[in-house]
């Protein structure tokens, strides 16, 4: 069982910054396209941005475009199972719960929450305005 822990969430103020930190268990981290989703309250949850297992290939929703960039060790680097959100001019509706999610055997990047494996608890996110 592939175990992910998400961690850099907190309070900041709009037009402030914050990256998020997503640690795999597993070695086959490698293997992984990695995504981060996010569900605000009272909303459903979406897909913010995703990166390919070679790091190759990235997604971003219309509205983080730009302010988010998704980053991960390179391919070739077994010793770092993490993956980045860096969130830059946060505004306060980017306040939502921020949960890291992984695909297996070298799938592509998808916006479809259902498509990924395995899911992080979730770190919060609370932009002030």
């Amino acid at each position: 069982q592939v175990q992910l822990v998400e961690s850099g969430g907190g309070l900041v103020q709009a037009g402030g910054s914050l990256r998020l930190s997503c640690a795999a268990s597993e070695r086959t981290f490698r293997s992984y396209t990695m995504a981060w989703f996010r569900r605000a309250p009272g909303k459903e949850r979406e897909f913010v941005a995703g990166i390919s297992w070679s790091g190759i290939d990235t997604s971003y929703s219309d509205s983080v475009k730009g302010r988010f960039t998704i980053s991960r060790a390179s391919a070739r680097d077994n010793t770092n199972n993490t993956v980045y959100l860096q969130m830059n001019s946060l505004k306060p509706e980017d306040t939502a719960t921020y949960y890291c999610t992984a695909r297996m055997n070298y799938a592509r990047v998808t916006d479809r929450s259902d498509e990924y494996d395995y899911w992080g608890q979730g770190t919060q996110v609370t932009v002030s305005s």
